[in-house]
């Protein structure tokens, strides 16, 4: 007799010790344990969040938060984007360990072992969880693709304007994708 193993909740994903230098996440009940990013991966992260955190603070608009920061979406999901935006009427989900529920926005920047994971499982773990808008970076395509929730619940690729994109979520946040992935030499 073969026993299979349960899948973890959050009271089993609290209880895992720490591991330096590694991300923990629980998707679909399932520990993913995840090297700690490469340079590319951070060189975007930070850029990233210096696009988005001053918007947010300048207009009062919410809280930003950065990897590593614990998103709990249900007893069986807690992920950890590179970067977090819960608007301001919604500050209650943030508790002094995570953020409880769907916050209103949050990017993936994908690393060479992580592409599929943040394409195809995150892609529908967000959409299922309700996140409003959900920034999918391929550091190695260069490319950055923003989806919405439709009226549907069904995540939708907001056309691009050339090389700029708008959010949705961040009124007047405009992105130069061209200046995001350019690089000094």
């Amino acid at each position: 007799m073969s026993v299979l193993p349960r899948p973890l909740t959050d009271v089993d994903f609290d209880a895992l010790p720490p591991e330096d230098g590694k991300r923990l996440e629980l998707i679909d009940g399932e520990l993913i344990v995840s090297p700690a990013p490469i340079t590319d991966h951070q060189d975007l992260s930070l850029d990233v969040t210096l696009l988005i955190a001053p918007h947010v603070r300048t207009r009062r608009l919410g809280r930003v938060f950065v990897a590593p920061y614990d998103v709990r979406l249900t007893p069986y999901d807690t992920v950890q984007p590179d970067v977090v935006f819960v608007a301001g009427a919604r500050v209650g989900i943030i508790t002094p360990k995570r953020i409880e529920g769907a916050p209103d926005l949050v990017v993936e920047i994908t690393s060479p072992d992580s592409r599929v994971r943040d394409r195809i499982r995150k892609f529908r773990l967000y959409e299922a969880a309700g996140v409003r808008e959900y920034w999918y970076v391929d550091a190695q395509e260069r490319t950055l693709t923003i989806y919405v929730l439709d009226e549907d619940g069904r995540y939708e690729a907001v056309p691009a304007d050339g090389t700029h994109l708008r959010s949705a979520v961040l009124p007047d946040l405009e992105i130069d994708t061209a200046a995001l992935f350019a690089r000094p030499d």
